[in-house]
């Protein structure tokens, strides 16, 4: 799609990719117990399996890629986005075997504040008063969240580690959606971008298990089962809808509305885990609402 989508596009896009995306750390975390192992050469196993997976099924497009010989710099911010892709799932990944699921994911979508920091130096793309307490408001809900959600028996003892590696993963994502936004104003189409920066991920990350003593072999089916939906729901889908929507929409727009996924996959981990979510968590996710709705409804909102 060459013209911008109208509201109702992307607010059905939007909700398709949040719903997508949140159900990544509950994947993770189910193909965890399924191996039943909590460490960081399994962690390293599933963030590489998810991107070559991926990969491997975008493969035909490199055929059209190279007959619609694209710009070198487009190239290039394609080929960054997927290096910080490749940084951003081996953090965030292993954050889960050290932390829960809530803490994790609320500290991975503080986003917004990285963005708009990157925007406005890269950019000069100044952010507005309302979209600044827009996003003030979000953070606290995102991370009251995370601290509801740090008291779980199915993580390891060490969440400062996991919530350290869940922060890094935040750096390395807010690089991710600035240089794929840069990619396609450079021309590139969305299917050659998430072609070569899914590509590019999967061979940085591809050889991090071996050096970590890992293999990619002797598990049952079920947890390469949980690998293949890895690549499908929340890469194929969640990811590549958030890459389309940050060409019409501000980044920092974007990162705000990423910042659902802690709240529903904190509802997964319930679910699924017994993960039971405190009465902070459930004030928190309303906070977080009500930052998002005060970003989103900036009339004047820069195009970072």
């Amino acid at each position: 799609m060459t013209s911008r989508p109208s509201v109702w596009q992307l607010v059905l896009v939007i909700c398709l990719g949040v719903l997508a995306i949140s159900t990544a750390a509950p994947l993770v975390r189910l193909a965890m117990n399924a191996a039943a192992e909590q460490t960081v050469g399994f962690s390293l196993v599933l963030a590489a399996a998810r991107l070559i997976l991926a990969a491997l099924l975008l493969a035909p497009n490199w055929r059209k890629l190279s007959v619609s010989q694209p710009s070198f710099t487009s190239v290039q911010c394609a080929i960054a986005a997927g290096v910080a892709l490749a940084i951003h799932f081996a953090a965030w990944i292993t954050s889960l075997a050290f932390t829960s699921i809530a803490a994790s994911t609320a500290l991975v979508t503080t986003n917004p504040v990285w963005v708009a920091v990157l925007s406005w130096v890269w950019f000069k793309a100044k952010p507005t008063r309302k979209l600044l307490i827009g996003t003030g408001v979000a953070l606290v809900g995102g991370l009251l969240v995370g601290l509801g959600g740090a008291d779980s028996a199915h993580v390891s003892r060490q969440p400062l580690l996991g919530n350290g590696l869940a922060l890094v993963g935040a750096w390395a994502a807010s690089f991710y959606l600035l240089l794929g936004r840069e990619a396609q104003h450079q021309g590139l189409s969305i299917s050659h971008y998430i072609t070569i920066a899914y590509s590019t991920a999967a061979i940085v990350l591809l050889p991090l298990p071996w050096l970590a003593g890992a293999s990619y072999a002797n598990y049952s089916m079920t947890v390469y089962g949980y690998m293949l939906l890895t690549a499908l729901i929340p890469q194929l889908v969640g990811h590549t809808t958030f890459n389309w929507v940050v060409r019409w929409l501000p980044a920092t727009v974007v990162t705000l509305i990423w910042l659902f996924e802690p709240v529903l996959s904190s509802g997964l981990a319930f679910i699924l885990f017994g993960e039971i979510p405190e009465t902070i968590v459930l004030f928190g996710a309303l906070v977080l609402l009500l930052g998002v709705a005060i970003a989103v409804s900036a009339k004047n909102t820069p195009s970072s």
